[in-house]
Formats: structure tokens, sequence, C-alpha cells
């Protein structure tokens, strides 16, 4: 197998600086695509998008492809730690962590719609060029693998399993301790899937998806002696809130408050009541669905089965942001593409 090493933007700031101590963790690193998102591809265009800002704002919340905070947000302010974006490395140093996620990014080595921006795996992958030993004490996320199966050609689940698979691998070899990795909701569920008559195949692709990783996480945590690897099972809470909506206070769990024309970068509809709504667009959850989120992965910590309300939508994030638009920051990215054998 390839992968691509995402080399600069590291260099300047590793995170062997010191740390202010929060919670139980000394830092938070998330790895993802726009569900964790808080701002990264918000803040690339605002230099020069031919499209305009994405996402827009508003109706999207200061770079969150929601309606307000997301669970990254909410999560920080449960731990205490904010994680430093990667998109601000040039000018804020990283004391609490960093968010490499980027909305697009599939779960290997490459972007959906925007060539030059890291995948997953690449995001670890390039985190890991400059921290070859990192903080035992931090907490790190792995989310991923959505964008595979619903703009991703023939997605193939064992490669997109073991792109997840060999991010967490990596991590814990690195000397990571405590490694939150989420599953995928079912993708069939979702507006998208709903009005493009997908629901069959993306449910099945989901569910091939979280049975091979839990199979991966579970050997995982056998081969590698002191890491804790903590399963956060979106998928099920995902399913208990499409059918008991009301328990978790949505009165709409599918269809959406907006609707987006992400080829254009123009919102068509939008709503006055948007936390009624699980979805806010047609793939990503409100900002009360984020909530959910940020209270199951917090429970998945403490070791404890989430109460009713939890919920969420998953690996998906904005397609077709298109290619053009990252062809300027290109050079600011300054990414290089490194090949190697896994």
């Amino acid at each position: 197998m390839k992968k691509e090493i995402l080399t600069a933007g590291f260099v300047l700031f590793s995170l062997s600086l010191p740390l202010k101590a929060s919670a139980a963790f000394s830092q938070f690193n998330v790895f993802g695509d726009s569900l964790s998102d808080t701002g990264n591809v918000f803040t690339f265009t605002q230099q020069g998008s031919p499209t305009g800002v994405i996402p827009p704002s508003p109706p999207y919340f200061q770079g969150r492809f929601s309606n307000d905070k997301i669970w990254v947000d909410y999560f920080g302010d449960a731990v205490g730690l904010t994680p430093t974006l990667f998109a601000n490395l040039g000018s804020t140093v990283p004391t609490q962590g960093i968010n490499f996620a980027f909305g697009g990014s599939k779960s290997g080595q490459d972007n959906a719609f925007i060539p030059g921006a890291p995948g997953v795996l690449a995001q670890v992958s390039g985190f890991l060029a400059t921290n070859q030993k990192v903080d035992a004490n931090g907490l790190y996320a792995v989310w991923g693998g959505g964008n595979d199966y619903l703009f991703g050609q023939n997605p193939d689940v064992v490669e997109t399993v073991e792109n997840i698979s060999n991010s967490v691998g990596l991590l814990a070899q690195a000397g990571a301790k405590n490694i939150l990795v989420f599953n995928l909701p079912d993708l069939g569920r979702t507006p998208i899937a709903l009005r493009s008559g997908n629901s069959p195949i993306l449910t099945a692709a989901t569910n091939a998806h979280n049975q091979a990783l839990a199979t991966s996480v579970a050997q995982l945590s056998n081969n590698i002696p002191g890491v804790n690897i903590i399963p956060v099972d979106i998928n099920s809470l995902f399913n208990r809130a499409i059918a008991n909506p009301e328990e978790f206070g949505f009165k709409d769990v599918t269809t959406s408050c907006v609707v987006y024309n992400i080829v254009t970068n123009q919102v068509l509809k939008t709503c006055n009541n948007p936390n009624d709504f699980l979805f806010f667009d047609e793939v990503h959850p409100t900002t009360n669905a984020h909530k959910l989120v940020a209270e199951t992965a917090l429970a998945a910590i403490r070791g404890k089965s989430v109460p009713e309300p939890s919920t969420t939508f998953g690996m998906l994030t904005f397609g077709a942001l298109g290619a053009a638009m990252f062809k300027y920051k290109r050079k600011q990215l300054a990414v290089t593409r490194t090949k190697s054998n896994l």
C-alpha cells in the first residue's frame, strides 16, 4: 500500500512544546473530515476561492458545516482543551492540540474534492512526520470513511477500513495511549441517500464497514500493549434517534433544513427552525445533533453506555467543493507527496 506524507505545516510547530494540563488529557488532536472540521476549509477559502468562502456564513456557523458549534467544540469545552486549526499553524502555537480535519477528506491520502488537501491517513502521517513520539497523555480522535462511500469511485470497504485502522495503529505505535475511533452511521438514512435512491447500497456499505472496523480495532487493542482504543458507536445512536426522534428533541430526521448547491456554493433554501432537524443539510447534522455526538464520545471514555439522547450522522463532507478552489492554495499548503510502502 502506498502512502503520501503531508510534511509542510508541521515543521515549525512540534507538540513537544509545554502543554497546559486540562482534565485528564494534556492535548486533544483530531483527524477527520467535515464533521470534525472547525474551520480549515473555511480559512483557506477566505483567501481566494472562485466560488466564495466555503461553507457560506450565514447560514453556516463560523467555518463549521452546521448551524452552530460541532462536536469538537462541545467535547473540547467539556475537557478544557481547544485544538488549534491546522490552517492557523503559521500564526498560533498549538499548546492544546491540533485539529487536522478537512471537509472533503477521504480515509486515505486524498480529499474527495480538493486536490492537495490531506485525507485522514495523510493527516496522521503528516502529524507523525514531526512528532515521531507523541504525547502519551494526549487524546486522539480518528473519524473518517463516509466520503469514500458517498463520493468515491468504486469504494472498497477493505481499503477504507485499512486506512482508518492504519491511522489508529500509527498513532498507537508512536506512543498514543488514548484514541477515540468513531464508526459510521447508516449512510443510507441520510437525506442525500434517500433523495438519490442509493439507500440500500449505502446501508450495505455502512454495515460492512462497521463490522470490519470493529474487528480491526479489537485486533489492534490486543496487539499493541497499553493502548486504550475507545470505540464510539455512532451507528447505534443514529439509528436510535431515527427511530425515536422526539426523545432526542427532533421533529424531522429524514429531510434537511438547508438545501445547498455544493457545485456553485449557493444556499437555495433554509429554514427558521434548524434544531428541529437532525440534518442541517443533506449530509451534515445540526448543532443539537453534534452535542449528542460529544456526549456519546464522553460516555465512551467513561466506559458507559449512552442514555437515550445520542446521535449523529457521520463522516460526510460537502461534495464538489471544486478542484479549482484549492489550486490557489496549493503552495501555501505546501503538500509534499512522498510515496513509500505502508
